[in-house]
């Protein structure tokens, strides 16, 4: 029995439910000739969603992704540092002075693994580092993940490739050329250490590397250039936060704010969160909430599982993939 045989056959109702129906209707919208944007939040590179978010990409189930600065970054950090990556499974129950220890190793723990610092960042920081300059040097610039396309399509670092390459979402993304959104990226380790290069002098304009707002004007383009081509442009957000409520917005802000006409609002919508809305925490709000933001349709395909992503994430891609 394969992987979307036993779901199929086992997922039945609550949640489990909802995950085959968000990729029965991924499927759906994709067979229609739709096109899907895909969102990443938290630590999901890190996690190692890139093993099946690169066959997605490979096999064109994904037209555009937005995600953190982490997100982009953390699948080049696994891409050459993995064997020097620690997991700590019993990270519940390490004590402040354990974590000192981890720190004093170099090791930056993320729940249960631990990037290490001199292989990863230090690696990545000193063939960046390059390339930042030189495009400063030309009065050039370019997009955060403009910048990783032209390092990995290079070749700068497959002396250190330490996992298949064909596991890692970010050289798959950059031989497709696939259109990335990366809003925030000051949030981020590179985007710190690309401060602290401004700082110093060692890059003179802070504009070489491309802002949010450059971001935003890049996916308003996508997106109706994309829909003049009549394909709906579907939403698939993992997690919350800024990677899915920046680009959720550009619809409203084609209609409310350019006064477009004929833009299509978004083709279709499914989310996996664990945020709970009655706190005020879930930012971006559920899916019928966005109806009222302009965002989606009352007959707008939308699907919610709440659960965890690291586990959903995989299951819909494989459902999708026909695992």
């Amino acid at each position: 029995m394969n992987v979307s045989e036993f779901v199929k056959k086992h997922y039945k109702h609550f949640n489990a439910a909802s995950l085959v129906d968000a990729a029965e209707g991924y499927k759906t919208h994709l067979n229609n000739g739709g096109k899907m944007l895909v969102t990443l939040a938290g630590a999901m590179s890190t996690a190692e969603l890139g093993i099946i978010l690169a066959e997605m990409i490979r096999q064109d189930k994904i037209h555009a992704i937005s995600c953190t600065g982490a997100n982009l970054e953390e699948d080049i950090f696994n891409l050459v540092a993995h064997d020097f990556y620690e997991r700590v499974p019993h990270y519940r129950e390490l004590s402040a002075a354990d974590e000192e220890e981890l720190l004093s190793r170099h090791l930056n723990r993320v729940t249960d693994t631990c990037i290490p610092e001199e292989e990863a960042m230090r690696r990545l920081e000193h063939t960046v580092l390059k390339y930042w300059v030189k495009a400063d040097q030309e009065g050039k610039s370019y997009f955060p993940h403009e910048f990783f396309y032209q390092i990995l399509l290079s070749g700068d670092l497959e002396q250190y490739y330490q996992i298949d390459p064909k596991n890692s979402w970010m050289l798959e993304a950059a031989k497709k050329n696939l259109p990335i959104i990366c809003p925030g990226w000051e949030d981020s380790t590179l985007g710190n250490i690309y401060a602290s290069h401004v700082i110093s002098g060692d890059v003179k304009n802070v504009h070489t590397v491309k802002t949010g707002i450059q971001y935003m004007i890049e996916l308003a383009d996508w997106y109706t250039e994309t829909a003049k081509e009549e394909s709906t442009i579907g939403f698939f957000q993992i997690g919350g936060g800024i990677a899915g409520d920046f680009p959720i917005c550009v619809v409203p802000m084609l209609h409310q704010d350019l006064q477009r006409d004929g833009v299509p609002l978004w083709g279709y919508f499914a989310q996996i969160s664990d945020s709970t809305t009655s706190y005020g925490s879930y930012s971006g709000a559920v899916p019928n909430e966005k109806i009222t933001w302009g965002k989606l349709g009352k007959d707008t395909p939308k699907f919610m599982i709440e659960s965890d992503a690291t586990i959903v994430a995989p299951l819909i891609f494989a459902l999708v993939l026909d695992m």
